[in-house]
């Protein structure tokens, strides 16, 4: 199928090592991971075997969101992207796209670049890797309070925000001992990001902001299937047990959130999902490198879903939510 548009692709300064060092990976893989994350010729050439016309690039995981100085996030963000828009887009702007990276260690900053990245810069939304740290073990979710500027900026831009994620605190990979690999992409990311994303619904922020749309890769982590149960148990708890939200969970995952295909290749799961999010809310995504185009294009290609709802998914919905 051509005309696709990826909307989970990874990149990384040469310069500037922010994936850190996974013990669990396979090295031949990580290599060849690290290689494909800088050459953008390559993935040029990926696209254009697969029928992928543009790619929405981000900084890798955990990009910007581990580095505790604010100051340093700061300037690093800028730094980032800077060099997405003025070296990675200009190899071929009519396939290369890009998510803003921007340092919530400093809200007010955060804002500031969210604005300056999608205002001018050409940036078609955020993406936020998970928490951001703001000690060796300390995390600072979205939903917290002193995020109020940057969720404001959010509204008043009305770009989406991309919830991408990365790898627990080591306070919370206690369940993983003697499973380190689990702790990543295989389980705990999902885990993690399906766990910030229920966070953000019960927070009231999509009550304050009913405008505001946050992107889950992979199928949203699980939740068309879990959040149900979620909703249901909930009934049973004192409200102050679970936020101030004033909407159903699922209400806020059909009307808040869009979802993508990123490193999901199960037909059972993406039709699942259709059924309770509707054709309008799913998105084509790989996870490149991390994840093959061919394997995935291949296998979105050939899904038993109509025409026209595939071409939705493919890059209708896209070029609707990014003004494409």
């Amino acid at each position: 199928m051509q005309g696709k548009i990826a909307i989970e692709e990874h990149w990384e300064y040469p310069e500037v090592d922010t994936t850190g060092t996974w013990g669990f990976i396979d090295p031949d893989y990580f290599i060849d991971l690290k290689a494909r994350l800088v050459d953008v010729e390559r993935r040029l050439d990926e696209m254009d075997a697969v029928g992928i016309d543009i790619s929405v690039l981000s900084l890798t995981q955990p990009g910007v969101q581990h580095i505790e100085d604010a100051r340093q996030a700061t300037d690093l963000a800028r730094k980032m992207n800077d060099y997405a828009a003025n070296v990675l887009v200009r190899k071929s702007p009519s396939r290369l796209r890009t998510f803003a990276c921007v340092p919530l260690q400093d809200p007010e900053a955060a804002a500031a670049e969210a604005k300056r990245a999608c205002t001018e810069l050409g940036c078609l939304g955020v993406l936020v890797n998970g928490f951001t740290n703001l000690g060796p073990d300390e995390a600072r979710y979205l939903d917290h309070p002193v995020n109020a500027p940057f969720w404001q900026q959010i509204s008043e831009l009305g770009v989406p925000v991309y919830l991408h994620p990365r790898m627990p605190l080591k306070s919370q990979c206690r369940a993983y001992e003697g499973y380190p690999g689990l702790a990543g992409s295989a389980w705990g990311f999902g885990v993690e990001t399906a766990t910030h994303a229920v966070r953000l619904m019960l927070s009231g922020l999509f009550d304050r902001h009913p405008d505001i749309n946050v992107i889950l890769g992979h199928l949203g982590e699980g939740l068309a299937l879990s959040l149900p149960r979620v909703e249901h148990r909930l009934r049973h708890q004192r409200a102050e047990a679970h936020g101030p939200h004033r909407k159903a969970p699922m209400d806020y995952l059909r009307e808040n959130f869009y979802v993508t295909t990123s490193g999901t290749f199960r037909t059972q799961g993406l039709q699942h999902t259709l059924s309770e999010l509707g054709t309008d809310r799913v998105l084509f995504s790989v996870d490149y490198p991390y994840e093959s185009m061919r394997e995935i294009s291949e296998w979105f290609d050939n899904c038993p879903i109509s025409p026209a709802d595939k071409r939705k998914l493919a890059s209708g919905n896209a070029r609707r939510i990014f003004n494409l």
